[in-house]
């Protein structure tokens, strides 16, 4: 790790030795890995699937001329929106003299795979895609290499000014040749500038409050460029590690009664620090935080029954191996082009044990009593699930639900209230929040939920185009004036949303499949 100097004045000491800390970043190193990849590659893992060519949805941090070209950026709790910087503020309890911080930048740097052919006079050209004589398929993508940055300073040193560091990555090159002269693979990367900038402040005698802030301090060639090329620019998936010697963290989700205040206080920017640590450990303060731009809870965890990552958004292991592994072979062969990560996960699915794939099916670890919903129609009379026949008449869009008397369906107005202790970490922030209800699903288990777009959310047009939607019980929502079922008039599926939205798959043929068609 590296300490460097300080700001206004401040003189920051490097700090070396012993790490403490590095355990307990271990502890948290499956979650955090797991936000980096996140959206990484999205099933069907194929460069030709649309959602493919809309990648990086989180945590990304792109230079401030280009973020800011159309106007200053709202912070907001998780970094789910495109920004120049990331601040963390946290509460950190003072345990012994001559205390040491520590902090670790981690993100994606964009590298672009470019395929090219080897012509008769020697010269190469580029291509998109390129198959050698030993049948396999090479083709133009999207990459990623990961990059963490480690700094420590002295808490002193902190509590009198501003310390700050370089996080950036350097720009590279590396060219593969291919079997038989074909041609070859060359992979470059621009450069990334960033600093971290880490200050400390007195809340109480033995509390501090720690401010850390990532800002990609780079210009973008052209403020008007596509977000595909500004990426190449940018920080993917930023997320900061801290840690310490002679400090523990206190939890902002749930902190000791005496620093409720002080933990309200705390202004935290397109990211939302979360206590790490093992499951068992339980209390308001920890040895390390994850600040992730993606909203957990206090020590999450990876489910044990995970095999392995597959990149997409919180993923249910069971349904996306199901639907992996019905990929044709084609779809199959151009996964494997797209990308090496995408080929293991193909190796992983195609030689997993059924032991293995058993687990995923799932696993209960609490029990709380539910009152079940009334329905339109009872459940009891319906086949059980995995017998033929069993979806039939259901309809998301236009099944309804009775909540308090009232049934609720597409296009109905609720007010959320997910539950206090249970609810998803998500939807505690939604709580008194209004939204409009865009299905209504059945689970297997009987169970009912209903999905949901927050009124005030500035991308709900766009969540609603996509699919991405809120989910809650029916004992969750408390039907408004004039909750109904969706008519001509008042359409569950917003219009496609105008541009700069990305295409909409159904403009057109999606381009790069193996076996030339669409």
């Amino acid at each position: 790790m590296a300490g460097t100097g300080g700001v206004s004045g401040v003189a920051c000491t490097a700090v070396t030795g012993n790490d403490p800390s590095g355990d307990a970043f271990a502890q948290v190193s499956a979650v955090a890995d797991a936000v980096l990849y996140e959206g990484y590659l999205l099933y069907p893992y194929r460069r030709s699937s649309a959602k493919n060519r809309v990648r990086w949805q989180f945590g990304v941090l792109l230079p401030r001329d280009w973020a800011e070209a159309d106007g200053p950026l709202t912070p907001g709790l998780s970094g789910s929106a495109d920004s120049w910087y990331q601040q963390t503020e946290c509460l950190v309890r003072v345990r012994q003299p001559g205390a040491v911080v520590r902090v670790r930048v981690r993100y994606l740097q964009m590298q672009h795979k470019q395929v090219q052919a080897a012509g008769t006079d020697g010269q190469y050209r580029p291509v998109e895609s390129l198959r050698t004589d030993d049948g396999t398929a090479h083709l133009t993508f999207d990459e990623a290499v990961p990059h963490e940055v480690g700094f420590e300073w002295p808490l002193a040193d902190l509590l009198r000014g501003e310390c700050r560091a370089e996080a950036g990555a350097p720009p590279g090159e590396e060219t593969e040749p291919l079997p038989g002269g074909a041609g070859r693979v060359v992979r470059r990367r621009e450069q990334v500038r960033a600093r971290t900038t880490v200050v400390a402040e007195r809340v109480t005698d033995d509390v501090c409050r720690l401010r850390v802030r990532t800002e990609n301090t780079g210009r973008a060639p052209d403020v008007q460029a596509a977000r595909g090329d500004a990426l190449r620019h940018a920080l993917l998936a930023a997320h900061t590690l801290l840690g310490g010697e002679g400090v523990e963290f206190v939890s902002l989700i749930d902190p000791p009664t005496d620093l409720q205040a002080p933990a309200r206080d705390c202004r935290n920017a397109f990211t939302f620090p979360v206590l790490g640590g093992e499951p068992q450990e339980t209390g308001p303060v920890g040895r390390v935080v994850l600040s992730s731009p993606i909203i957990l809870p206090d020590r999450p965890q990876v489910a044990p029954e995970s095999p392995g990552d597959l990149h997409d958004a919180a993923e249910i292991d069971e349904i996306l191996t199901l639907r992996t592994m019905l990929l044709t072979d084609e779809e199959k062969a151009e996964a494997r082009a797209t990308d090496p990560r995408a080929a293991r996960i193909l190796d992983r699915v195609d030689s997993m044990p059924q032991e293995v794939f058993a687990r995923l099916h799932g696993a209960i670890r609490s029990l709380t009593p539910v009152t079940p919903a009334a329905v339109a129609e009872d459940p009891a009379e319906r086949p059980a699930w995995w017998q033929e026949g069993a979806d039939q008449g259901l309809s998301p869009t236009t099944d309804t639900v009775l909540v308090d008397g009232v049934p609720v369906g597409g296009g109905s107005r609720v007010r959320l209230r997910p539950r206090g202790r249970g609810a998803d970490a998500q939807d505690m922030f939604l709580d008194g929040r209004t939204a409009r209800v865009a299905a209504v699903f059945h689970d297997v288990d009987g169970s009912v939920h209903l999905a949901v777009t927050v009124d005030d959310d500035p991308a709900a047009e766009l969540h609603g185009w996509y699919g991405r939607f809120h989910y809650f019980r029916p004992d969750e929502v408390e039907p408004l004036g004039g909750a109904h079922a969706p008519g001509p008039a008042d359409p569950v599926h917003p219009p496609r949303p105008q541009s700069p939205r990305p295409r909409c798959p159904a403009d057109g043929p999606e381009e790069g499949r193996l076996d030339g068609h669409p």
